[in-house]
């Protein structure tokens, strides 16, 4: 039977994974907070001797708080990983890596591929290119996939944001000067599992087919949804955070469509069959 340890697995994309994984023929072994702390190199030992194959979903996500926590966020998005990537390259065990779009900083306007400059705007960023960095550098078996604008039934995200704000309010002010492509993470999770089988090594994109801006997205989950409410555009400095998002969050996914066993799906059909499944279980 197959091993397979999902490290940070009560997450949204770890839990569709580890739905995905077990339908496929997998054992898993979730490990998440409270009990497994990923910058516990004893814990991190006793994972990978677990599972023939690990992914690592864990990460500290708190974009806007990271600015203010960079030790903590560079322990946990760097450093650990590193630790990872050394344990695993001992062990002999293969690792799937998760990391993001915030490695970018609007450098270009155009899809961004796997060979494309890195210019991080923030700590969060910066410190997930750094265990990108120390992962490659730790010789372990091991690929690297950045996914973006990822959302699911597992976890708050800004699908969910604005289905709940939709559902409330007259009209929305939605940034405009942001793009990219909302991701399913059922679809991550799909993807992930062609990377299983395969065992590929290096740094892969994945994100669903076409672009579109924040704004445009959440005028697609308005008219889905059969809200009323009016959604207008706004600029970035509308909201200003303590940290800087890209605004260039585009993918080129040439590479990784070399692997996958499927076609990445075009954006709006996934978001159209999410928000379909959301409102058929929503009591009348």
């Amino acid at each position: 039977m197959k091993k397979l340890a999902i490290l940070g697995g009560n997450g949204m994309l770890g839990s569709d994974l580890r739905i995905a994984a077990v339908a496929s023929g997998w054992t898993v072994q979730i490990y998440d907070l409270p009990d497994f702390q990923i910058t516990n190199s004893r814990q991190l030992e006793k994972a990978i001797e677990s599972c023939d194959c690990v992914v690592n979903c864990a990460a500290y996500t708190a974009v806007d708080k990271a600015e203010t926590e960079p030790e903590l966020c560079e322990a946990v998005n760097a450093l650990a990983v590193g630790e990872l990537g050394r344990i695993a390259a001992t062990a002999g065990k293969y690792v799937i890596h998760i990391s993001t779009d915030f490695v970018f900083g609007d450098l270009a306007d155009s899809p961004q591929s796997e060979t494309d400059l890195t210019n991080p705007l923030s700590v969060y960023g910066r410190t997930k290119l750094h265990g990108e960095q120390l992962l490659a550098a730790s010789g372990c078996h091991h690929a690297i996939i950045r996914i973006e604008w990822t959302y699911g039934r597992h976890g708050n995200n800004f699908i969910s944001k604005i289905l709940a704000l939709a559902a409330e309010r007259e009209s929305l002010k939605v940034i405009s000067d942001q793009t990219g492509a909302p991701t399913a993470t059922s679809d991550v999770a799909r993807a992930i599992l062609c990377f299983l089988d395969n065992k590929p090594d290096g740094l892969y994109h994945f994100a669903a087919d076409g672009f579109a801006s924040r704004y445009e997205v959440a005028e697609f989950i308005v008219r889905q949804s059969q809200l009323e409410t009016s959604v207008l555009p706004c600029l970035s400095d509308a909201f200003p955070t303590p940290a800087v998002r890209p605004k260039n969050s585009k993918f080129n996914c040439k590479k990784i469509d070399r692997i996958l066993s499927f076609k990445r799906p075009r954006w709006q059909d996934t978001l159209a069959d999410f928000i379909n499944a959301i409102k058929s279980q929503t009591p009348k």
